[in-house]
């Protein structure tokens, strides 16, 4: 039958063209079904709970009352690592499947039908993102000399790192001070190394920054979705609710761990690492206003959200693949021996990432 003609109502299913079946029966009307009430409760829940779990860790190591012991933050971090490499496999790249994947209205349209398309954007997403991250540590080794410094877990827990490149500075202050009698040009020199020094940190910082940036970009995308589809689900807003509390608590640990243990500089640590937090905890609850703002007329199962969503979900892929198996897992595992050489925590640390990855897999059943 002609494209045109086509009724979903009346399909001869031996000469239908299966693109548009299936196009048909992916564009099922909007799935809202009202409890209003139920889903403005998400949006704060989400909020409130996403967002204080995010904080904690960043908190952790700046409240001495608030201090946690060593293994505490190690699952912290490493279950939020097992988090967020699940979340790229198991909740962005099987929905990218879903959305644009070959066997979907998409995949069997127009130039989506002449190539697999979800495969190719996570290929391109995390071929980008390594290069940027090449391009920013080989600038930063030839301009300044600088290389990844590995920090000791116990001075990340408990804030020591931090101090420890703050002393420094301080010390190399004093050691210009107590030298003042010494020749000018010993002076210069000092001051030159000093400046050097300051300037070296604070490029280090941005390396490690850009990282993280990355990675919380890369979430983001995934919470906008999820958000706008909470807002407009039919039946399984009762299941998905609780799921995604956890979902979005489990990620927003993981990035506050990570967050935690990056070297911010003085002018920037008292208010960029609680902006970052507070980022990720209204994007979600912000998608879900929006969502219920749009109700009555946004459609998830459209073709243009389809594709919008499709991709927004492999390029997600793409960066928390590379992130979470280069950034978080081999830096930490493969290229810091000092972080291997004690077999106790070593097998805790890979437990806790199973037990992150695990929990995140199993969320995929109903998220």
């Amino acid at each position: 039958m002609a494209g045109n003609d086509f009724n979903p109502e009346m399909v001869n299913l031996t000469t239908a063209d299966p693109a548009q079946v299936i196009c048909a029966l992916n564009a099922s009307g909007n799935d809202y079904d009202g409890r209003l009430g139920a889903r403005i409760s998400a949006l704060f829940v989400i909020l409130i709970v996403s967002t204080a779990v995010t904080f904690f860790p960043v908190a952790a190591k700046r409240v001495k009352w608030l201090r946690i012991p060593l293994y505490v933050y190690l699952f912290a971090r490493y279950f939020g690592a097992g988090v967020i490499v699940a979340t790229a496999f198991i909740h962005l790249l099987d929905p990218a499947y879903s959305e644009i994947g070959p066997q979907t209205c998409v995949g069997m349209t127009g130039g989506w039908a002449q190539y697999s398309w979800p495969p190719a954007i996570v290929l391109v997403s995390v071929t980008v993102i390594f290069l940027l991250d090449l391009g920013a540590e080989r600038y930063v080794e030839a301009k300044y000399g600088v290389h990844h410094r590995q920090c000791n877990l116990e001075d990340i827990a408990t804030g020591r790192a931090h101090a420890h490149d703050d002393s420094t500075v301080a010390n190399d202050s004093e050691a210009l001070d107590t030298k003042s009698t010494e020749p000018y040009q010993a002076m210069s020199e000092e001051t030159i190394d000093l400046e050097k020094s300051e300037l070296a940190r604070e490029n280090a910082f941005r390396t490690q920054f850009a990282a993280f940036l990355v990675l919380e970009f890369g979430v983001i995308f995934h919470s906008v979705v999820i958000g706008l589809n909470l807002g407009v689900v039919g039946s399984e807003f009762n299941t998905l609710y609780p799921v995604l509390v956890f979902h979005q608590s489990f990620e927003g640990l993981g990035i506050g761990a990570r967050m935690s243990a990056i070297p911010f500089p003085v002018k920037y640590k008292n208010w960029l690492p609680w902006l970052l937090c507070t980022a990720y905890g209204l994007t979600t609850p912000i998608a879900i206003a929006i969502g219920l703002g749009l109700r009555t007329t946004y459609n998830p199962n459209s073709f243009t959200a389809n594709v919008v969503s499709g991709i927004l979900d492999s390029i997600s892929a793409g960066i928390l693949i590379f992130t979470g198996l280069v950034e978080l897992l081999a830096r930490d595992f493969l290229f810091d021996p000092n972080r291997t050489r004690d077999s106790k925590r070593l097998g805790f640390m890979v437990g806790c990432f199973l037990l992150g990855a695990g929990i995140m897999a199993l969320l995929g059943k109903w998220a």
